[in-house]
């Protein structure tokens, strides 16, 4: 019988392909088809099967292996129905285990646990890292974060190789890849060889005040037109359109100091035996550079504009000094009149009507930032040469834009590199295009970005996360015992009108929006011409603002940058897409490290609406002293006591707030405690220090960290990390310090 049923079963189906194939072109049945199981009288065989053709016997198998397929396709079904069911009853849990155990190789890997973590916090969260890793040759310093960048580079270089999606002529796209693929090209670009930079100087008079414009004679004012207006370059001066600082809402013409090719002025002035190998050094480049440049007596050339130079670096302030980050007293509104008899050897007024192709009057107002600097700027002029005046500005110009220029000049700026930060190998050439393509069409390639690689979930998350550490120091200003009433409502009124800019600008949505911003031609073979149209139409932007609305919410940076920002005269935070990624954040891991990763970053940028520098704007960003005189004395004595810690580390800081952990107690105390991390033994509150100090595992090269201490406001990251926890209370309970151990100090400063 249990054969029979299953040959019936069979039959059955049989049957119903029978019935299908009576249809069949031939409209034929099979021959001898007649098969009656069951059925009273008829014949069966000895075995107990029917006896059937052999084109039966193949059509059955065909059968019996359809039947077969469909068994095996409906027990996939429902296997991946039940997968399914399990895959959505295990969603949330199973996804946030493995979130945990990527977070956990992450921090695993990263400490030295032998390292007692009440002693040097900094080792014990990044010896491991530090064992494992070293400084790629082309570097000059890596850490956690550099290879967050690296991943951004992979994903920005994956993009610009793609085809072109948009080609018509004004997309920015398709300006974008065709601008990385000409940078690519050194083929051209050898055979260019210099001439592209020699046309360049030709046009502004020609080395030795050569025949300017076929006339034969110098014009000090059409040169500062070509470099100024023309060109983009900094000589003497820097002349730009900004923000003005007491009035916000439009934008002013500013000149401050500028003008030196080295990064900081006490490079030039040899006061210990780094800078005077570096000077140099910048000396044999300069000989080398002038001569690919075609320039006669070299070394004397060199040595005329590197004394000018260093005349210039003596009347320097330097950016990190005291005086340059009183910007009250740097500001001076002046007019064009009064700007000409400060420095009666510029003609402002002509300068100023060609690159804004506008007559100016002479009540037209500038901002001066730099008024002693600029009187003595007007005397070295008056007492110049006008020989060598001329070849440091056709140098500066040099220098900027030999970079892209064919091997021999890229040879030179390497060695001087090398000489001077201690990179081993140049940058590759990928990269190299990479970053142009990003200071050139940065937009262009952040809307490529943004498209692919960050989710408008990720945006709405982090805007809760900065919600959450604003709403934390908004209760610690209430609640500052040092900060008057009248004060701490200025304070808060500040905080609360902060606008705060995450992940990328909505137009980068808007293809055609985004084709506007690069209205000029670029081509595939002609590198260096694509870079002076990208120049000119950046100044031909700037010029144009001088009549404009102030739009604040414009942004500073593209979305891939990994960076992020405080703008004190917009009262404005930034956090772009680049800075928004694994490991700093990632919506999978724990809010104990995301708030020790990017959190502390948010925290450290809100703090910057109230330190020494952008304390001094107000709610709309301008230069305002909203402070009582009471409460701004004692801000500068807490202060004091973080000024004295960090000069026992050799360096000044402002350290990280501890609102950051509180935002994250906030957190907990809404959501519940956090699951613990797999194979970890830290708590979450532990994990938040963690994950802070592993922010800063960083290596640099000696050189770097030479000029680090020159031209960096923040301190090393060992003492950024050290002095940081060792003054935040809360980090000596969670890690069960003793009192007075190093990390958890008897005395500790505070100020917000």
């Amino acid at each position: 019988m249990e054969k029979t049923y299953s040959l019936t079963a069979h039959y059955d189906e049989f049957q119903e392909v029978k019935y299908v194939s009576k249809y069949s072109s031939t409209g034929a049945l099979p021959n001898g088809f007649n098969l009656q199981l069951g059925a009273a009288g008829a014949k069966k065989p000895r075995c107990g099967l029917p006896r059937w053709s052999r084109r039966e016997i193949c059509l059955l198998s065909g059968l019996v292996f359809a039947a077969g397929l469909c068994a095996i396709l409906g027990g996939i079904l429902v296997l991946k129905y039940l997968a399914l069911d399990q895959a959505a009853y295990c969603l949330e849990g199973c996804q946030e285990r493995r979130a945990f155990s990527k977070a956990s190789r992450f921090i695993a890997t990263n400490i030295d646990p032998t390292i007692d973590p009440c002693k040097d916090f900094y080792s014990f969260a990044c010896g491991g890292w530090l064992r494992r890793h070293g400084i790629p040759e082309d570097k000059l310093i890596y850490g956690t974060i550099a290879a967050i960048g690296e991943l951004n580079e992979e994903k920005l270089g994956r993009l610009l190789r793609q085809p072109v999606r948009r080609p018509y002529r004004a997309s920015a796209e398709r300006k974008v890849k065709e601008f990385f693929r000409s940078c690519l090209d050194m083929t051209e670009i050898d055979r260019l060889g210099a001439w592209p930079m020699l046309e360049v100087l030709q046009d502004c008079g020609g080395w030795d005040m050569g025949a300017l414009g076929g006339q034969g004679r110098w014009d000090l004012d059409e040169l500062f037109y070509k470099t100024q207006g023309v060109y983009s370059t900094t000589v003497f001066f820097a002349l730009t359109v900004n923000l003005d600082s007491k009035n916000s809402s439009r934008y002013v013409i500013r000149i401050d100091q500028d003008g030196l090719t080295l990064s900081e002025r006490t490079l030039y002035l040899g006061q210990d035996d780094e800078s005077e190998k570096i000077l140099a050094a910048y000396g044999v480049f300069m000989e080398r550079l002038l001569n690919l440049l075609g320039a006669e007596n070299v070394e004397q050339k060199a040595k005329e504009i590197l004394q000018l130079e260093q005349r210039l670096a003596n009347i320097t302030i330097s950016e990190y000094d005291d005086l340059r980050r009183d910007i009250n007293s740097m500001y001076n509104k002046v007019t064009l009149g009064e700007l000409q008899r400060i420095t009666p050897n510029l003609k402002w007024k002509r300068l100023l009507d060609r690159i804004f192709h506008e007559r100016f009057s002479e009540d037209e107002e500038v901002v001066l930032l730099a008024t002693d600097y600029m009187q003595q700027v007007s005397e070295i002029i008056q007492t110049t040469p006008i020989r060598i005046l001329h070849n440091y500005m056709l140098w500066r110009i040099a220098v900027v834009l030999s970079e892209h220029l064919s091997t021999p000049f890229r040879d030179a700026i390497h060695e001087f590199a090398k000489e001077m930060e201690g990179a081993e190998r140049p940058m590759e050439l990928a990269k190299t295009c990479l970053s142009q393509a990003n200071k050139h069409f940065g937009m262009a390639l952040g809307a490529l970005f943004v498209e692919e690689y960050f989710s408008s979930t990720s945006k709405a998350k982090v805007q809760q996360l900065v919600e959450d550490i604003k709403h934390i120091l908004d209760r610690r200003l209430e609640e500052l015992e040092w900060m008057d009433e009248e004060t701490q409502r200025a304070a808060r009124a500040k905080l609360k009108h902060m606008m705060v800019m995450i992940g990328y600008p909505d137009f980068l949505l808007n293809p055609r929006a985004v084709d506007k911003e690069y209205e000029f031609e670029v081509h595939q073979k002609t590198y260096f011409k694509n870079i002076l149209n990208s120049i000119r139409f950046t100044i031909k932007l700037s010029v144009k603002k001088i009549r404009q609305e102030v739009d604040k919410s414009a942004w500073l940076l593209p979305p891939q940058a990994l960076n992020a920002y405080y703008l004190p005269n917009k009262n404005q935070m930034v956090f772009p897409a680049g800075i928004l990624q694994p490991t700093l954040y990632d919506p999978e891991f724990p809010q104990s490290l995301n708030y020790g990763g990017i959190g502390t970053i948010i925290g450290h940028e809100l703090t910057h609406g109230y330190d020494d520098w952008g304390g001094q704007y107000d709610r709309y960003g301008n230069l305002v002293h909203w402070w009582t005189d009471a409460s701004y004395s004692r801000f500068r004595q807490k202060a004091e006591c973080i000024v004295n810690l960090y000069d026992n580390f050799t360096v000044y800081n402002q350290r990280v707030s501890p609102g950051r952990h509180s935002a994250y107690q906030k957190w907990v105390r809404e959501h519940g405690p956090e699951n613990p991390l797999l194979w970890l033994k830290y708590t979450h509150e532990q994990l938040f220090f963690i994950a802070f100090a592993q922010n800063w595992c960083i290596k640099r090269r000696s050189q770097s960290i030479y000029l680090q201490v020159l031209t960096d406001k923040h301190a090393p990251e060992h003492y950024r990390v050290l002095g940081s926890v060792s003054q935040f209370e809360e980090f000596g309970r969670v890690f069960h310090c003793p009192k007075g151990s190093p990390m958890n100090p008897t005395h500790k400063c505070s100020v917000w």
